[in-house]
């Protein structure tokens, strides 16, 4: 059994050092997708760019997506002919484009993409997310058909809340890649 290979999905403004998907790339090789402009996203070129390291995977992937990133996966779903590629997707705090504060700097990733998504998936909601409510974050895991985990009072779940090599996010990450793992 190969080890399936981990695609990075920051958001926007991408994850700085403090950051867990930083810390579990530099911990555990992890792969981030880049991004030709990370202040200024551009939903198709963000979803090119994920094509790509996809179909460059020499095993099944798994992608490690936070706020704009669960965005992405959602977009990236419904165009990719490679999702089959995908085993399963962590998507952690899911940014709401389509908040009133936030239309302005992320109008290419509205409407968001409300399809089941073709693989599995889990999604951690925070019940004080500035970025996401938690009702929101609720109906996206519902309309992409992925479990949903109420995660607490944790914030946009970043840096900033404190998590380190968040070591819980990490078991989880590895419960979920066990558990889809047959499906790959």
């Amino acid at each position: 059994m190969f080890a399936p290979t981990v695609l990075i999905l920051p958001g926007w403004q991408n994850s700085g050092a403090a950051h867990w998907q930083s810390r579990w790339e530099a911990l555990y090789g992890y792969t981030r997708v880049q991004q030709h402009d990370w202040m200024q996203p551009l939903r198709g070129d963000w979803m090119a760019q994920l094509e790509d390291a996809v179909l460059a995977a020499p095993t099944p992937v798994v992608l490690v997506a936070h706020s704009l990133g669960c965005m992405l996966t959602a977009a990236w779903a419904q165009h990719s002919q490679n999702t089959h590629k995908v085993q399963a997707a962590f998507l952690v705090a899911p940014g709401d484009p389509e908040r009133e504060e936030l239309r302005a700097a992320l109008k290419s990733w509205w409407p968001v993409v409300m399809d089941k998504l073709p693989f599995a998936a889990e999604l951690l909601g925070s019940q004080n997310d500035p970025y996401c409510t938690f009702a929101r974050a609720q109906q996206f895991a519902a309309a992409w058909g992925a479990e949903f985990v109420d995660y607490g009072a944790a914030g946009h779940i970043n840096a900033d809340t404190g998590l380190g090599d968040w070591a819980d996010g990490y078991a989880r990450l590895q419960a979920l890649i066990e558990r889809t793992a047959s499906s790959a």
